[in-house]
């Protein structure tokens, strides 16, 4: 079966398949979505730990400063 990233399998001699191929535009494809969603368990997490949100300059100051 084929999806539509147009994956192939590499098989053993048992026909077990062990690796995929994809072409270059579905593997960026896939790690874009990956990319995606990691940012919204990111945020989801964060909104889950009931922390306080800190503005976007505060945190890059913060961060630095821990640097030095």
């Amino acid at each position: 079966m084929i999806s539509k990233f147009g994956e192939q399998y590499v098989v053993d001699k048992k026909g077990k398949p062990v690796s995929v191929l994809l072409n270059m535009r579905a593997y960026r494809k896939i790690l874009d979505e990956l990319e995606e969603l990691a940012a919204i368990r990111a945020y989801d997490a964060a909104k889950a730990s009931g922390e306080k949100a800190v503005p976007f300059e505060q945190a890059i100051a913060e961060i630095e400063r821990a640097r030095k």
